[in-house]
Order: C-alpha cells, then sequence, then structure tokens
C-alpha cells in the first residue's frame, strides 16, 4: 500500500525532502498571516500573496505565492494532511525536483484556469490555497492508475479512484467555499504533466 506511511521522521525527511519543504513554507507562512492580520483577514491574504483579479494585484508571482497561503487552521490541516501522506511516493518515483516542478506547474495551472474563469464571469477573485497543485499529485496518480498499472496495488488504486470521488463530490457540494476550478485544472494539468515526464523518461532510458 504506497500510502502508509512507515518512516519514521528522520527517514521521511531523507527521502522526502521536497515535500518536507512544502509543508515547512505553508507551516511558515501561514504562522507569519496568523500573527501580521489573521490568515482569514483578505487584506492580509493580498498583501502576503493571494491570488486575485483586482487589477492593481495583478502580478505573476502571485500565481506561486498564493499556494503557500492558507485561510485558517483546518484549511491548512487538511492541506498539509493529503501533502504529507499523499505525496511522498510520487517524490520517489519521479526524482525530487521532477516532483517539485509536477508540483508547481500544476498549481499555477489550476490558479490560470481560476483567474481565466473569474475574469469570465466578472466576479472579483481573492483565492489561496495548495489544493490546485495537490489535485496535480492526485492527476499523477491517476495516469498511473490507469495507464501504468504495474507500478500501483490494487488497494492502492482503490484509495486513487476514491480520493478523487470524494473530492469531486465535496468540491461541487461545496463550490461556494472552493476554488473547484483551481482543483479541476491542477487534477487535468497534474494527469499531462506527468505522463509527458513518464514519456520523456521512459525515451531516455
Amino acid at each position: 500500500m504506497l500510502f502508509v506511511r512507515y518512516e519514521n521522521l528522520k527517514s521521511y525527511l531523507k527521502y522526502y525532502p521536497i515535500t518536507t519543504l512544502l509543508f515547512v513554507i505553508n507551516l511558515v507562512m501561514f504562522l507569519i498571516m496568523a500573527f501580521n492580520g489573521g490568515s482569514t483577514n483578505n487584506e492580509t491574504l493580498i498583501r502576503f500573496g493571494a491570488l486575485t483579479n483586482i487589477d492593481q494585484y495583478n502580478e505573476w508571482w502571485r500565481y506561486v505565492s498564493s499556494m503557500f497561503l492558507h485561510a485558517g487552521f483546518s484549511h491548512l490541516l487538511f492541506n498539509s494532511f493529503a501533502l504529507l501522506v499523499f505525496a511522498p511516493p510520487l517524490e520517489r518515483l519521479l526524482g525530487s525536483w521532477r516532483y517539485g516542478l509536477l508540483y508547481l506547474l500544476s498549481g499555477i495551472l489550476g490558479n490560470l484556469m481560476t483567474v481565466a474563469h473569474y475574469n469570465r464571469t466578472g466576479e472579483i477573485l481573492i483565492s489561496i490555497g495548495a489544493s490546485g497543485a495537490i489535485y496535480g499529485i492526485y492527476g499523477a496518480y491517476l495516469y498511473i492508475a490507469l495507464l501504468q498499472r504495474q507500478w500501483m496495488d490494487d488497494a492502492s488504486r482503490k484509495t486513487v479512484y476514491g480520493i478523487l470521488i470524494v473530492g469531486v463530490v465535496v468540491t461541487w457540494v461545496s463550490q461556494s467555499n472552493i476554488n473547484w476550478v483551481a482543483h479541476m485544472g491542477g487534477l487535468i494539468g497534474g494527469f499531462f504533466i506527468y505522463g509527458l515526464m513518464a514519456r520523456v523518461l521512459r525515451r531516455r532510458r
């Protein structure tokens, strides 16, 4: 079973350095915001890098910075759990830098699609969170589950399907509180980005 963590702290830090780094950045930024206006305050979120379509804050770096901000402890907790438990096998499979690239590109793609959607609807956007990037990881696992079945056991494959079904249902039911565009954009991005990486690696081998 891929998603059961048996490592002690020392082994975890050794085998999953990028996952650990991502978690630490998320935690540090959450604490910084908590002591500088609050992590649920919109002005604080924008000041520290939230994604928005407000003209004066339409800056490219927000497509990245927003992935490391979270609104409230529960938001941080759920994303951290997903990151620390489900992401590690992908880091071992791809290698640290490719895994980090997939994570960032998936999150950026989700954010690009989010801004495009909100600009089209004319709504004001303030979006934060690692969910788009985490769904990119799920997208990579979906590719493995469907097209590289020999690399994933049945229990892990069922876990992937279960996570995606629950995730999609919760996303659609709670659209007012969840950035469904970032979720779907990250999922699609992770699927195709991983597929491209898999093909490139196979040709090199």
